[in-house]
């Protein structure tokens, strides 16, 4: 019987992607925290996840060619501007204490979605082995 590692990491990978994306997105807005005119952005992560995981629990596939193909929407993630706490002068809607709350508490989740994954990981070896 041949291994899935969709069904058998689930949703840790994708949760691992879209934590990619968002430290990028978070890292852009606390360098930009001085840019007049700057637009803080970020992914709301738990729509963009849950939408994944109906993806993969959906259970679709296409027996024509000419069936419309499920798509992956956290291939083409679409970052949200994030609305100020209060007005700036300058136009720029960074809070640099929220980014940097934000950044850290993603990269605590991104350090949790590697250790799921290597649990599953070492999980699997475990099997093929034996043990």
């Amino acid at each position: 019987m041949p291994i899935s590692f969709d069904s058998a990491l689930g949703i840790h990978v994708k949760a691992l992607d879209v934590r990619a994306q968002r430290t990028e997105l978070l890292a852009s807005n606390i360098a930009n925290s001085d840019t007049p005119d700057y637009k803080a952005r970020d992914i709301d992560f738990r729509a963009v996840l849950s939408n994944a995981d109906q993806h993969l629990n959906a259970g679709l596939s296409r027996s024509n060619a000419r069936h419309l193909s499920l798509s992956n929407d956290t291939d083409t993630l679409t970052p949200l501007y994030r609305v100020p706490n209060h007005a700036s002068l300058d136009g720029n809607t960074v809070d640099g204490q929220l980014e940097k709350t934000a950044f850290a508490d993603n990269a605590l989740r991104y350090q949790a979605s590697l250790t799921f994954l290597d649990q599953k990981f070492k999980g699997l070896i475990g099997a093929l082995k034996g043990e």
